[in-house]
């Protein structure tokens, strides 16, 4: 294992987490949403509860915004809002899943005025990007179809192609997009975006603004995610992570809960592939349903961190020696070895030399933020989806 604990940290201060907006609204599983106390009820509130979060780890920065979900009358107002708060605005993403127009899907729909609509959004999204001075567009399609026969699966890629084309024309120059895969729901035969295959694939065709985002809870059982990594690095086509974990189907849960090696061994790739940098976002995509908001993105960020701290400690040149020779034990005891270590003191100590308390979830509670926004956010709508 590396000694060279200086450079870790330095590393290490040097992550960004973004978190999510939707995470600290009303939000969950398909079956309910479970309302709580305290929760946003304006893209503002939203943002300054993300701040808390920066606050506290101090590594989350930014807060991506959900269009419609955000949508503000002024939108250069709302980044001035998220600077005042100490955090800024990340990634835009849109939304063409939840109107009753895209029962049949949204830029794949066989109705052209459907997709001219959807379209419409996404162009709109670029708009927000320039005046928010966001670099990444977010776009996930829950376009499928449920029967065989329902339609033409070649014609949905064309139409596809053709909006993804419009969209990346419309991009500014810092300005980039992200394209998700998920691999079913709500399409339970064929989803028109499955697989990261197919997101390679349509991004490579586009050109550099074009990127593969990698959500961490949107494949099959079983499957190598950091394999994936390692591939769409290789090629120059990993754009970012949405990070959550899942147990069975859903993608929701804290990222590193379900499978915290996993989450290792994919950061040991992003570490070694060349990805731990700026152009790589690191996104929590996450709806916390039972679990309380802020404490539940702040754990997540915590999460990220020790997991980037352990693929760090990783023995990179006994690893490479092992690997050479062959030794097979040796290197899997090489990596192990890292894995096993207990890097919360280490975290402890580089928040202290971040000054911020090196315990960023007992910080919270003893922060009476909490108590606060409770006794603030008693009347309005607060922000979040039914179910």
């Amino acid at each position: 294992m590396t000694t060279d604990i200086p450079q870790v940290k330095a590393a290490l201060r040097t992550q960004a987490i973004e978190t999510p907006s939707w995470a600290y609204g009303n939000s969950g599983t398909r079956f309910k949403v479970f309302a709580q106390q305290g929760v946003p009820r304006t893209p503002q509130e939203k943002i300054d509860d993300a701040a808390q979060v920066h606050r506290f780890t101090g590594v989350a920065p930014s807060v991506a915004l959900h269009i419609p979900w955000d949508r503000v009358d002024d939108y250069a107002a709302l980044a001035a809002h998220a600077r005042d708060a100490g955090v800024r605005v990340g990634a835009i993403n849109s939304n063409v899943f939840q109107d009753d127009d895209y029962m049949l899907g949204s830029v794949t729909n066989p109705d052209p005025a459907v997709r001219r609509k959807a379209l419409d959004h996404l162009l709109e999204c670029v708009d927000i990007m320039d005046l928010t001075g966001s670099r990444d567009l977010k776009l996930w399609f829950s376009d499928g179809t449920n029967y065989p026969g329902q339609d033409d699966i070649r014609a949905r890629q064309d139409r596809l192609a053709e909006a993804l084309a419009a969209v990346y024309d419309r991009l500014g120059d810092d300005q980039r997009f992200l394209l998700e895969y998920k691999l079913f729901e709500p399409a339970f035969y064929a989803t028109d975006v499955p697989d990261w295959g197919t997101s390679y694939a349509h991004c490579l065709k586009l050109g550099d603004k074009a990127q593969v985002v990698v959500d961490t809870g949107h494949h099959a059982p079983g499957t190598n995610i950091e394999f994936i990594v390692a591939f769409l690095l290789r090629e120059n086509k990993l754009g970012g992570f949405d990070f959550n974990s899942r147990f069975y189907a859903d993608d929701d849960l804290m990222v590193g809960a379900a499978d915290p090696f996993q989450l290792f061994r994919i950061m040991h790739e992003v570490i070694q592939g060349g990805g731990y940098g700026e152009h790589v976002a690191f996104m929590l995509d996450q709806c916390h349903n039972i679990e309380p908001k802020i404490p539940g993105q702040i754990r997540s960020v915590m999460n990220v961190q020790e997991a980037t701290a352990k693929a760090l400690l990783i023995d990179v040149e006994a690893l490479r020696a092992a690997q050479n020779a062959g030794d097979v034990l040796g290197a899997n005891a090489v990596f192990m070895d890292a894995y096993n270590s207990d890097v919360r003191p280490l975290l402890a100590e580089l928040r202290e030399d971040m000054g911020i308390d090196p315990d960023p979830m007992a910080a919270y509670s003893r922060s009476g933020y909490f108590e606060k926004i409770r006794d603030e956010r008693k009347d309005g709508q607060a922000a979040g989806w039914g179910a």
